[in-house]
C-alpha cells in the first residue's frame, strides 16, 4: 500500500506536551506525494514561528511554545491507512536558527544556550545565563550547585539562571548530573571612566543573551525634512516675523556608537549572532529600548591579526525621535 497523500493538523499552544485543544488548531495542510518520491516533506517551522511572540522589558520571559502535528496518512485511492494513522508528533518551539553549514534540520544545543565560552559583566553586577531544561541536570557557579527541574510546562523549558555578582565560572552538567557539558568563564570588568551599556538580543538558540559595551559611547541623531514656500500675504502686507518657508514632514532617528572594550577572540561568535538577530534591545537611561544594528559589515577579529580585540558597533533606535505612534 503506497502513500498517496497526508493531512497535517498543526496545533501551537502553551502548557504541557500534547495538551492541545481544538481551539489551538492553527493550520490544516494537505499534500500529495510526488510520483518520483517515496515520502512527503512538509515544512512547519515558519508556520509555527508566526505564533511565537518575542517581547523583552529586561524581564527575560520564556517565549517557547509547544507545536503538535497530527498526521493522517492516505493511500493513492484516498483511503486512510488502517494502521499507525493518525500519528501525533510533539515539538518544543524556539525562535532560533541554524546556519547553512549545519545542513537540514540541525540539532542546536539542548543545554547551554550560549555559543561563547566567555562572558563579560561589570563588576558587582549580576547576569543571566540561558539554559534548555531538557538537557541540563544541574549548574555549578563557582562552588554553588543549583539543581534544574521543571514541571513540563512550556514556560519552563528555557530557564535564565542568575549569575551572582563577581562570579568566576559557570559549569553546565548533563541530566545525569555527572557529565560536564560546558564551562564558561565570567570576566568581571572594572570600568571607572565610561558607562557600560547592556545590549540584549535573541541569539541563534532563541534565547535572550546579554552583551555589555564597556567603552566609549557616541550618541547622535539624523534628521530628514521637507519644506515649501507658503503665502504670508495678508491685506496687501505681511509680517516679517512670519516664515515664508515652512518646514514639514520632519523625522529624526537617534543612533549610538558603542565599543565593547578589549575582549577575547571567542567573543566573535557573540557579536556575529548579535548582527544576525532580528530583535535587539538596550538598557538606556533606566529604560529598555529597541535598537537595530546599523552596521552592515562585520569583520572577524583575531588576536593574531589585531592583537587586542575591540568591536565598534553602530546602533539605531527602532523608533523615531518625534513620537508618531497613532
Amino acid at each position: 500500500m503506497e502513500l498517496g497523500k497526508v493531512e497535517v493538523k498543526l496545533y501551537v499552544y502553551d502548557g504541557t506536551s500534547g495538551g492541545f485543544a481544538d481551539t489551538d488548531l492553527k493550520y490544516t495542510i494537505s499534500k500529495e506525494r510526488i510520483t518520483s518520491h517515496t515520502g512527503i516533506t512538509i515544512e512547519i517551522a515558519e508556520l509555527v514561528r508566526d505564533y511565537l511572540t518575542v517581547s523583552f522589558n529586561n524581564d527575560y520571559p520564556v517565549n517557547t511554545r509547544w507545536a503538535s502535528a497530527v498526521v493522517t496518512y492516505y493511500n493513492q485511492a484516498g483511503v486512510e491507512f488502517p494502521y499507525n494513522s493518525p500519528q501525533t508528533f510533539n515539538y518544543i518551539a524556539l525562535d532560533g536558527y541554524g546556519i547553512f553549514e549545519d545542513g537540514v534540520n540541525p540539532q542546536l544545543s539542548d543545554n547551554a544556550l550560549i555559543s561563547a565560552n566567555n562572558i563579560y559583566l561589570p563588576e558587582n553586577t549580576t547576569g543571566k545565563f540561558p539554559i534548555f531544561r531538557e538537557g541540563v541536570g544541574k549548574v555549578i557557579i563557582d562552588s554553588t550547585t543549583t539543581e534544574i527541574t521543571d514541571s513540563g510546562n512550556s514556560n519552563q523549558k528555557i530557564q535564565y539562571i542568575t549569575i551572582p555578582v563577581n562570579s568566576s565560572t559557570f559549569k553546565v552538567y548533563d541530566t545525569d548530573d555527572h557529565t560536564l557539558l560546558k564551562t564558561v568563564t565570567i570576566h568581571n570588568i572594572c570600568e571607572p571612566k565610561y558607562t557600560p551599556y547592556k545590549v540584549t538580543f535573541v541569539n541563534k538558540f532563541g534565547a535572550f543573551q546579554d552583551v555589555y559595551f564597556f567603552k566609549k559611547t557616541v550618541e547622535k541623531f539624523d534628521i530628514t525634512d521637507e519644506n515649501y514656500n507658503r503665502n504670508i500675504i495678508s491685506n496687501s502686507s505681511y509680517n516679517t516675523y512670519d516664515n515664508e518657508r515652512q518646514r514639514y514632514n520632519l523625522k529624526s532617528k537617534t543612533s549610538l556608537i558603542l565599543n565593547t572594550g578589549f575582549i577575547l577572540e571567542d567573543a566573535n561568535v557573540t557579536i556575529e549572532e548579535l548582527f544576525l538577530s532580528e530583535n535587539v534591545w538596550i538598557r538606556y537611561n533606566s529604560k529598555t529600548l529597541p535598537i537595530i544594528p546599523k552596521s552592515k559589515n562585520f569583520e572577524y577579529k583575531t588576536s593574531l591579526n589585531d592583537k587586542l580585540i575591540n568591536y565598534t558597533v553602530d546602533f539605531e533606535f527602532a523608533f523615531d525621535k518625534i513620537n508618531n505612534v497613532r
